[in-house]
């Protein structure tokens, strides 16, 4: 026994010793691709995934959530709930109290005012992108230097969306806070290279080409990040990203491989690598646009000033979706790693609809549906009424599976009647917050659009809320909002907020049920396709890698190790 006693004292000697001797930056460098390039590193300028995920590795929130889903603390000491007193039982104001000794990339102490900052830089700027997540607080304060207290103009039962996840990490007061107002986009030096409390800072950002990153010397924990410099690397396409990282080698970590299984299964041959995949929330969707992009009405193109000649009839929005087969896109894109879906929400369970009216293909029906309101079929093939042809403008991101989807989805609504010119264009300038640039998805300068995008958490209320009618993009707010379609409904705005102040899982799952309804299988502004399993690669020697569909998928990268 005192043999065993004495074995299990060196051991535990051992691995103190072990950990002491490690070391930040002992890894070396790591190589990341997203195929996709960031146009800037401040997330509340541009609601893109690419821009959210970059700035992650250097911008934290107060809480994240893990790879299961759950609230893990970063900033603060634990995660505040009604048991804890943390969260008010009358659900109107939650308290965070923040980890002592933090500091910011510049070695400047982290302090609740930093937080408060944050509010009020998101609400007082032009078209903040995470605006919908602050509209319920009525003020942040700072009760002292390491405690902050939110309140909300009414009970908000989930009040984790306000600072939790990438995309509202807390920004520097020192730093941005002569970028107030008007002036925020013109903030270049803080929009490319913000200061922050994550494993890495920016040494050199290139917008939509490359950001290189060094090991925060000032963060909470000395063994952390063990890689000394990181580079993220944008551009390019999906497929030149898993040969990167699984064929050749070249670099560590390839993000979002939207890639036939077929394509992904000949890649990771190549024994440099392998895939990573895990469902979420993540959907691609066909959005319609309720108003009309044609050029000729100029500035005020894609806005409520100019409805729609036909995406406004709900027959029409109906037909284009029935005409749509999701199983043989499923099969040509994802196989395994997809399903196809009728839902916005399609996950947690508590929040999906049961709604499967969209999985069977009838053209026939949408053919009759189309008659029936009135659009024939002229000589040339294509429908018409009143003298309007059914003409659509279909735009999309450039990648294989997208251009694939597209072709397919030509074929059926040409059969429907339907003539469709298909425009795809990089994904950097799509998903970028350029307001000068004709080609964002915001902006919606044709009739039908496709992406995908999810949620962080597992609570879907900020998700549905972009939906209402004060989140659509228009000139007025340099383009940035949420509301995509248009779409303004006051019936959903009431239900928005009856779910904003729902207690109890099984009434916010009722309402975020009906919500999810109200934008695809009522109205169809929403087109789901195809729920997507989130696929990624990493090398062979990269390992702590946990593949996250709840938060940014770089969300652990202080974790990870070059494997030896």
């Amino acid at each position: 026994m005192k043999r065993r006693s004495t074995l299990l004292a060196l051991g535990a000697l051992l691995a103190l010793s072990q950990a002491a001797h490690a070391q930040r930056g002992s890894s070396g460098h790591v190589n990341l691709i997203y195929w996709q390039a960031p146009s800037l590193l401040n997330p509340y300028l541009s609601g893109g995934t690419k821009e959210i995920e970059a700035s992650s590795l250097v911008l934290e929130p107060l809480i994240r959530f893990n790879e299961k889903g759950e609230m893990v603390p970063y900033l603060v000491e634990d995660v505040p709930t009604v048991a804890n007193r943390g969260f008010s039982a009358d659900f109107k104001s939650i308290t965070y109290k923040i980890r002592r000794g933090l500091k910011w990339s510049d070695g400047s102490p982290f302090t609740a005012s930093d937080v408060v900052f944050t509010y009020e830089y998101c609400t007082g700027i032009k078209g903040c992108a995470k605006a919908s997540t602050f509209s319920p607080v009525d003020k942040v304060t700072a009760v002292d230097d390491l405690t902050v207290r939110i309140n909300f103009k009414a009970p908000k039962p989930y009040p984790y969306d306000v600072f939790g996840g990438a995309t509202t990490p807390i920004l520097q007061r020192a730093q941005f806070k002569d970028c107030l107002g008007d002036k925020a986009p013109t903030c270049s030096t803080q929009n490319f290279n913000p200061v922050g409390t994550g494993p890495f800072m920016v040494k050199e950002f290139r917008p939509n080409d490359v950001a290189q990153m060094v090991a925060n010397p000032n963060y909470r924990d000395p063994a952390k990040p063990a890689f000394a410099t990181l580079t993220l690397k944008g551009g390019g396409d999906a497929a030149a990203a898993g040969r990167a990282v699984m064929e050749t080698g070249e670099f560590d970590y390839a993000w979002n491989l939207q890639l036939a299984p077929d394509v992904l299964a000949r890649m990771a041959k190549g024994g440099k690598g392998r895939a990573v995949s895990a469902f979420g929330t993540l959907v691609e969707r066909i959005e319609m646009n309720l108003t009309d992009p044609n050029p000729r009405h100029g500035d005020a193109r894609s806005t409520t000033k100019h409805p729609h000649p036909f995406l406004t009839d709900l027959r029409v929005r109906k037909a284009l979706s029935m005409a749509i087969d999701r199983n043989v896109l499923n099969e040509v894109g994802y196989g395994p790693a997809g399903r196809p879906t009728c839902n916005l929400v399609p996950a947690p369970a508590a929040f999906a609809s049961n709604n499967t009216d969209c999985l069977k293909q009838d053209m026939a029906g949408a053919k009759a549906l189309l008659e029936q309101a009135g659009w024939k079929v002229g000589p040339d093939g294509v429908r018409a009424k009143d003298g309007v042809k059914l003409e659509i403008s279909y735009l999309t991101a450039t990648n294989k599976v997208r251009q694939d989807f597209q072709a397919l989805i030509k074929q059926w609504w040409t059969e429907l009647g339907v003539k469709t010119e298909l425009r795809n264009v990089s994904a950097s300038v799509f998903f970028g917050g350029d307001a000068g640039s004709p080609d964002t998805f915001q902006k919606f300068y044709a009739d039908v659009e496709m992406y995908a995008n999810n949620f962080d958490g597992t609570d879907p209320e900020n998700y549905l809320a972009e939906h209402v009618c004060d989140k659509i993009p228009r000139p007025e707010t340099q383009w940035q909002g949420t509301n995509m379609n248009r779409y303004c409904n006051p019936e959903y705005d009431k239900l928005v907020k009856e779910l904003s102040a729902a207690t109890g899982v099984d009434k916010r799952g009722a309402i975020a049920k009906r919500l999810n309804e109200m934008l695809t299988k009522d109205s169809y502004v929403v087109v789901p396709l195809i729920d997507r399993g989130r696929v990624s690669a990493h090398s062979n020697s990269l390992a702590g890698v946990l593949l996250n569909t709840w938060d940014s998928e770089l969300w652990n990268a202080a974790d990870w190790t070059r494997r030896k």
